[in-house]
């Protein structure tokens, strides 16, 4: 069977095609926080994602997502650090209500990727002066032990950082 498209149809499909090619190069794209490049440096340098794209925000989502799960809060984050490495995330956060009003504890975690998802891996306490908290030194030697995988450089200790130094962004 063989499919004859008149002369015109067949010149507007390449056409409409190109135009909307364009249209979603010049306005969908530049707004768009979807950056593959982004994904993909996060997969394989130690960074930290800039504001607005795609890998912070599906770090922050998950991490967000776990916090209405355990405590029932909707928030909003203070990035205090967050940096990724190998499909590995370190994050802590100064949670807080959308209009800012309500503050929260801090909150740190462990996020790995899995099947092209962030998940986290563990949220410890965040009492001063607790040894299985991030504030004593023991800390992260054990996280490491934990999680022999995940990159050191992403820890705020490789940076010789502490959990009150003051936000990235």
């Amino acid at each position: 069977m063989v499919l004859v498209f008149p002369y015109r149809s067949a010149l507007k499909i390449p056409i409409m095609l190109s135009r909307l090619f364009l249209f979603a190069l010049l306005f969908i794209a530049p707004t768009s926080s979807l950056d593959v490049r982004d994904a993909e440096s996060a997969m394989n340098t130690y960074l930290t994602p800039a504001p607005g794209t795609f890998v912070r925000k599906a770090i922050l989502d998950c991490v967000r997502e776990e916090l209405k799960r355990l405590h029932g809060l909707e928030v909003v984050f203070v990035v205090q650090h967050l940096k990724v490495k190998d499909s590995w995330a370190w994050i802590h956060v100064r949670p807080q209500s959308a209009d800012g009003r309500e503050h929260y504890e801090d909150v740190a975690a462990l996020l790995t990727m899995k099947d092209g998802e962030w998940t986290v891996a563990e949220i410890p306490c965040m009492e001063v002066d607790n040894l299985g908290c991030p504030d004593s030194p023991e800390f992260f030697a054990g996280l490491s032990k934990r999680f022999p995988k995940m990159p050191a450089e992403i820890l705020p200790a490789a940076e010789g950082k502490t959990l009150g130094d003051k936000p990235e962004d």
